[in-house]
């Protein structure tokens, strides 16, 4: 093999000068706290929320403390009790299933079908099945489903649908940002999404009663008058008093540093398409190498690429690849390693339950992170190494 990549392909994009200034500015005054006793106006946590609501064109929005956090608050705040069945795509990352988990919900597998995203059929058919009232929809490594097909199964069988955006920071289907389709939807600023503030999550929506017991169940200790992008203070009393207090809010700190990369998105995600677009024009060339199908409805945002890689010397291929600077996350494994995990890993999920058309495509799946920092010469080394690697193994 001629290609190596001196590159560690796990290197976060840094948040801007602008950034750092700002939580500069902020610890010198100590106030790192949302609230404040004696008035909270002008906190960070509170301009984000109105920044961030407006950007996706929502009515509300909620800072919390991790994209976990948000899945966790959204479905709860949409009315999921203890019992209750929640439909869940089957190709998800550990603490989508682990929201259900700490809510006592009972986790209710949906097949994906080649594109990685939820089977619209297999949706339909276990709706019909169970008389669940529930969907999580998560949109995987950035891949969008049918959202219209979705949506119209969500229609007919009355159910209320919270999405995961963790991965489409900024992306559309048919137009339509991500985050718009369900009653409410989570977004993660952890360090390997589109914004970068370690941990961080944010939930929109649309509807008053979702987001006041979002913000009840955050902790905002009865300071709800302290939030901008939230309903009027009668639907508060209807709630204060009914809701937790979980204590999973953002801190004005982790505000700070996210609030001036909202203007970056676009073009952090205009760079991150053009890495992977090309990125995979080379892996397509390869026989051994299919990459999932992206339908023109579908403007993606990909932090990472995705491949399928056909033979039994997958194991073999990742050890020759990683040894010349290109890690590979394989989601066929026998077990869950780093952030890489599959349906059999999650052992907590009750019943016996088939999915296994979501098991065959995932059993030849691989998975590359890539860094926004990824130049357009060593996105071309990263592309040479995974094919060497595969022709190295597989002559």
């Amino acid at each position: 093999m001629r290609a190596r990549l001196d590159l560690d392909l796990a290197t976060p994009e840094p948040p801007p000068q602008a950034s750092i200034d700002a939580a500069i500015r902020l610890l010198k005054t100590g106030h790192l706290f949302r609230y404040g006793e004696m008035g909270g106006e002008g906190n960070e946590a509170a301009k984000l929320e109105t920044e961030f609501a407006a950007m996706l064109g929502a009515k509300y929005c909620i800072a919390v403390n991790s994209g976990g956090s948000a899945i966790f608050l959204a479905l709860k705040a949409a009315g999921v009790q203890p019992g209750d069945k929640v439909m869940l795509n089957a190709f998800t990352l550990a603490p989508v299933p682990g929201a259900l988990q700490h809510l006592g919900a009972e986790t209710v597998l949906v097949d994906i079908n080649d594109r990685l995203v939820i089977d619209p059929d297999a949706l339909r058919s276990r709706a019909a099945q169970n008389g669940a009232k529930f969907l999580l929809q998560s949109h995987m490594r950035g891949h969008i489903g049918d959202m219209d097909k979705v949506s119209e199964i969500c229609a007919e069988f009355n159910i209320k649908m919270i999405e995961d955006c963790a991965h489409t920071m900024g992306a559309t289907w048919n137009g339509t940002q991500t985050g718009c389709f369900g009653v409410a939807a989570a977004f993660s600023s952890q360090s390997f999404k589109q914004f970068n503030t370690g941990e961080g999550g944010l939930i929109v929506t649309d509807n008053a009663d979702i987001a006041v017991r979002a913000i009840l169940m955050s902790g905002s200790y009865m300071l709800y008058e302290q939030h901008a992008a939230a309903p009027s203070p009668d639907v508060f009393e209807r709630w204060k008093g009914q809701c937790a207090n979980h204590s999973m809010r953002m801190s004005a700190l982790t505000a700070a540093i996210l609030r001036p990369q909202l203007p970056l998105l676009a073009a952090r995600n205009k760079r991150w398409r053009e890495i992977h677009d090309r990125i995979a024009n080379r892996l397509r060339r390869h026989q051994m190498l299919r990459l999932p199908h992206r339908p023109q409805a579908e403007d993606y945002t990909p932090t990472s690429i995705q491949f399928f890689l056909a033979g039994n010397k997958i194991e073999a291929v990742l050890e020759q690849s990683a040894k010349h600077g290109v890690p590979i996350k394989f989601f066929g494994g026998d077990k869950a390693i780093g952030f890489t995990s599959r349906s059999p890993h999650w052992e907590y999920i009750s019943g016996d339950q088939q999915v296994s058309q979501s098991e065959r495509v995932l059993s030849s799946l691989c998975d590359v992170r890539l860094p926004l920092g990824l130049t357009d010469q060593q996105a071309d080394i990263l592309a040479d190494v995974i094919t060497e690697s595969v022709d190295a193994v597989i002559p």
